[in-house]
């Protein structure tokens, strides 16, 4: 999915033709949610991960390792 979101992003900034890209995000977020779907009808009732969450892990991570992390604290 970043892959896909990635490439729309280079055709935009390049000014080209983003249709096929874009097309193709767009198959593959159908998809995600029929998983999901698929998913919460059997049972599934967990709450799932977001992009804020996500981003928030991969802060933490890099920013944990870092001496000027360690400053601000």
């Amino acid at each position: 999915m970043a892959d896909a979101e990635a490439a729309v992003r280079v055709s935009i900034d390049g000014d080209r033709d983003c249709t096929r890209q874009a097309l193709a995000q767009m198959d593959l977020r159908q998809k995600i949610n029929l998983l999901i779907g698929e998913w919460k009808a059997a049972g599934g009732g967990d709450v799932l991960p977001d992009v804020r969450d996500r981003v928030r892990l991969r802060l933490v991570k890099s920013v944990g390792t870092s001496a000027r992390a360690i400053s601000r604290r």
